[in-house]
């Protein structure tokens, strides 16, 4: 969520756990606007928050001139000091996979290790993940499985990929449909010979893999609330995700607030 309207835009996800003192708002607009500067962000996003066993990994997100290829992303314990998440790499994801159980201790340092027993022959053995490690590939991975967008929110000129500044929302009929929401991260399955089937295809705004092509069927939930005026997205693979739009108007946003742990039964639940 844009950290500039925040007031306006947590209003929105508040039964969703994302309720947040006035202070709070304030600390943390104050806060993502001094690393907006310092790292010299086009924008900063408040990311969400990932519940630890003793406190909260608040997670912010700042974006270059290119939104989709330039992030990064920080987390902080007070919403005032941040700290720089490091870049994920596939080894980098591997230890995490193979080592990480259970919650976040909360302690960034925390040093994950396989449990082994006397010639189990375990391939992991040896292999350590500290717990900043697991919460940057957790971010990453819910950021490539479930960050959304509007259709149109975003345009792509040559490999540049930014903000429509024309977009004027979702109207309320298609708002209702999956169709009309997508994957903010890099393509992985469009069709060009399926897009091109609406009559309002457009390359600039089609580059991206649509929600109602993810499988398994039926991982979100979509609701519209207080007649219409507001359309909001759950995830059910990674619960705690949610995104909201406000049609006919360029708002929208996701948040997350949840445990960082994927929700690896949701195709045994449809």
């Amino acid at each position: 969520m844009d950290a500039d309207l925040l007031s306006y835009t947590l209003n929105f996800v508040t039964g969703q756990g994302g309720a947040y003192s006035t202070e709070k708002i304030v600390a943390l607009k104050t806060s993502l606007e001094i690393l907006k500067q310092n790292y010299k962000f086009q924008r900063v996003l408040l990311w969400g928050k990932i519940l630890a066993l003793k406190t909260i990994y608040y997670i912010a997100q700042g974006r270059g001139q290119d939104e989709l290829a330039d992030r990064k992303y920080l987390y902080s314990f007070d919403c005032m000091n941040w700290f720089l998440l490091p870049p994920v790499t596939d080894s980098m994801i591997q230890q995490v996979a193979a080592v990480a159980r259970g919650p976040f201790t909360g302690k960034p340092s925390f040093v994950y290790r396989a449990r082994t027993h006397r010639g189990d022959g375990n391939k992991a053995a040896g292999l350590v993940a500290t717990e900043e490690m697991r919460l940057a590939v957790t971010v990453q991975q819910i950021d490539e499985e479930v960050s959304v967008v509007p259709r149109g929110a975003f345009i792509k000129t040559g490999d540049l990929v930014q903000l429509n500044r024309s977009f004027g929302g979702l109207s309320k009929a298609e708002g209702k449909s999956l169709d009309n929401y997508m994957h903010f991260r890099e393509p992985k399955s469009v069709k060009e010979e399926d897009v091109q089937k609406r009559g309002d295809w457009s390359p600039s705004f089609d580059f991206l893999d649509v929600l109602s092509d993810d499988v398994p069927k039926g991982s979100w939930s979509l609701q519209w609330e207080s007649d219409d005026k507001v359309y909001i997205l759950s995830s059910l693979l990674w619960l705690g995700l949610t995104f909201y739009h406000v049609p006919t108007t360029p708002h929208h946003g996701y948040i997350y607030f949840g445990n960082g742990q994927k929700n690896v039964n949701l195709p045994h639940m449809i």
